[in-house]
């Protein structure tokens, strides 16, 4: 679509990455900080993440067009009434907003959970906000879900686009329809049997549970309800092994995750069932954002070609030159 630099900040096997090589993007930058997920990330794209992010000197980092960053989200140490640049200190947000400080990107895309917009009654994103405008950024928030964007998982994110520069071309893009678990799921002749549920449980889901879709994906919550739909519930890093299962009889194998969240085939999986598991419950919905980056890049085009108002630099708060973080 265009040419552009990228950085990858809490990259996991790349997501964020797919959608922007996707698009015609230059990766010059990645940090993960657990080992199996850089080993995935390096083996399929060349390139080895930076560890620790706490540690990352920021004017280390390569200037970039656009930084990418699927951020965890911590509690934050301090919430006070003024809700300042020292509030994001000490939680791994405030990691982002010094690369942001140091490298000035023309834009930004952040991804959290659904909860990131109502955790501590608000306040948290608030920070968040306030502390993405305070460096100067347009600042667009909205919650979209995976569903919307060609996959088969109800995976609803919270996603944070920012923009240096006014623009008045952005907008989240529309959902383009629901993906197909026919183009995800596998045989279940050659699925190998140890992802097979036992009998017990294949017993316990029945006594339950009858779907009226196939194929489908059997859901039991932490209550030990079970329902069935013609796609995925999200998958999580840490849930118990059986919560999903295929018709109700396996488990999803970790290609079919990784299908899920929209990686290619062409993914290489070099980490075991368990990590792998893991990884994809962690990544970042490829189509999902794939559609808000192409929105990004139109936006910036536009910006670029003169079509949009004179932007006037706001007023740097006294805070950003004086910013020191030992790397």
């Amino acid at each position: 679509m265009s040419d552009f630099t990228f950085i990858d900040l809490f990259a996991g096997i790349g997501g964020f990455h797919q959608a922007g090589a996707q698009l015609g993007g230059t990766c010059v930058f990645a940090c993960e900080i657990d080992e199996h997920a850089k080993k995935a990330y390096a083996h399929n794209y060349g390139i080895v993440p930076y560890g620790d992010i706490t540690t990352l000197n920021e004017n280390d980092v390569p200037d970039h067009d656009i930084l990418f960053a699927g951020f965890p989200c911590q509690p934050f140490s301090i919430i006070g009434s003024q809700m300042g640049f020292e509030d994001t200190r000490g939680t791994l947000f405030f990691e982002i907003v010094r690369i942001l400080n140091a490298k000035r990107p023309s834009a930004f895309i952040l991804e959290n959970v659904k909860q990131l917009k109502t955790h501590d009654n608000g306040r948290t994103f608030n920070v968040i906000i306030k502390q993405l405008k305070a460096l100067g950024y347009d600042v667009y928030p909205a919650v979209l879900n995976a569903l919307d964007y060609g996959l088969p998982q109800k995976r609803e994110r919270t996603i944070i686009v920012g923009f240096a520069k006014k623009t008045t071309r952005f907008a989240f893009p529309k959902p383009t329809g629901k993906g197909n678990l026919v183009d995800v799921l596998e045989e279940d002749s050659q699925v190998d049997k140890k992802h097979f549920a036992s009998e017990d449980i294949l017993k316990k889901r029945m006594e339950k549970h009858q779907s009226e879709f196939y194929p489908s994906i059997w859901h039991e919550n932490v209550g030990g309800n079970v329902s069935s739909h013609p796609f995925s519930c999200a998958l999580r890093a840490g849930a118990s092994y059986n919560y999903l299962l295929v018709n109700g009889k396996r488990r999803l194998t970790p290609r079919e995750m990784l299908r899920l969240q929209g990686f290619p085939d062409s993914f290489e999986i070099v980490c075991s069932d368990a990590q792998t598991r893991k990884q994809a419950g962690n990544a970042v919905p490829v189509n999902m954002i794939k559609a808000v980056l192409k929105e990004v890049l139109y936006a910036r085009s536009a910006e670029a070609a003169g079509r949009e108002k004179e932007y006037r630099p706001r007023a740097v708060p006294s805070w950003r030159n004086t910013v020191t973080i030992s790397g």
